[in-house]
């Protein structure tokens, strides 16, 4: 018998719809996950959603088990967590992480999953692709023991990045964003939350993760000299400009790209992706990443809900997706 599932597809700019999908037969080394919860990524999955990723970039955009190409149809996502119904003893039955799209059911080969450490909630660890994205954000950024510490854009990846940051001995931390509901999360994290006009300035290290123009321009004004701005944000197809005259050369301002497709060089010699991985799912044990979680929508109301986290009218940091029992 056809094992059968159900996957969110984007069908073309701006419209998603379910589709019924046929699963392969698992191979020697498979494994069947049936999904428990996914997650919807808003910088990222919602610039696809509008169809904004530049040409140039639909190579290096495909997502691990991405299906279609870019702009549409295609099926994209990667924050999925699964429960393994077939595969190696070792794994049946286990709760693990993928990096899969919104589907059911899939098949994939066991090195493709990760189990979720007992102490980490199936639902929190939805999770763990935005703070492995965080990790290897310090990664490149390296923090010292008591710098003065900026996050400018409270999204998803800029509140992953403030909740670690929260660890460091010595550091102080704030959170910049213009909406005034980040505080909440902010102190949910154990970090101060400042709008952007009364930030704190002379920082060591600002890290910008609002994706705007503006958002970047504030990041190197809060600067101290010889200071570095660690750059997240993907902008598709937009450009930026930024005032890199005035006094930004006499005071030797420093931004640096940073992107989780490659592990950092600071780590690439010692760490590879698998433990990258697994790092963030540890960190994940910390209840506090829970205020990350803002929204959540049944499976089936994907299609609607969609069109409502790419426009904003949903305040969603992180969107769980919920996935039916099984009949």
């Amino acid at each position: 018998m056809k094992r059968t599932a159900r996957a969110f597809w984007l069908g073309r700019p701006g419209e998603g719809e379910i589709r019924d999908v046929v699963l392969p037969d698992p191979a020697d080394g498979d494994v069947v996950v049936r999904s428990l919860w996914s997650g919807v990524s808003r910088g990222t999955e919602t610039l696809v959603f509008r169809g904004g990723v530049p040409d140039s970039q639909h190579a290096s955009m495909r997502a691990p088990f991405q299906e279609g190409d870019f702009p549409a149809p295609v099926k994209y996502g990667y924050l999925n967590v699964g429960v393994v119904e077939e595969g190696p003893d070792e794994l049946t039955g286990r709760t693990v992480f993928c990096l899969y799209p919104h589907q059911t059911r899939y098949v994939v080969p066991a090195a493709a999953v990760t189990p979720v450490p007992d102490s980490v909630p199936a639902g929190r660890a939805v999770l763990a692709g935005t703070v492995e994205t965080a990790v290897n954000a310090l990664w490149d950024a390296a923090p010292l023991v008591g710098d003065r510490i900026a996050v400018v854009g409270g999204g998803m990846v800029g509140c992953s990045v403030a909740a670690l940051l929260a660890r460091f001995p010595g550091v102080r931390v704030q959170l910049v964003d213009a909406d005034p509901a980040r505080a909440t999360v902010a102190q949910a994290l154990g970090v101060d939350f400042a709008a952007p006009d009364d930030a704190l300035d002379g920082c060591d290290l600002v890290v910008h993760a609002s994706a705007t123009e503006q958002g970047l321009t504030r990041a190197l004004e809060l600067l101290t000299p010889e200071g570095t701005v660690l750059e997240l944000s993907w902008y598709g197809d937009r450009r930026v400009s930024l005032p890199l005259g005035e006094a930004f050369h006499s005071r030797r301002l420093v931004i640096r790209s940073s992107q989780v497709g490659t592990v950092s060089p600071a780590r690439r010699a010692s760490r590879g992706y698998a433990d990258r991985l697994a790092l963030a799912l540890d960190l994940l044990a910390d209840p506090a990443l829970d205020a990350l979680i803002t929204g959540e929508c049944a499976f089936e109301e994907l299609p609607e809900v969609m069109p409502r986290l790419a426009a904003g009218t949903i305040p969603a940091l992180c969107h769980r997706v919920r996935y039916p029992d099984p009949a």
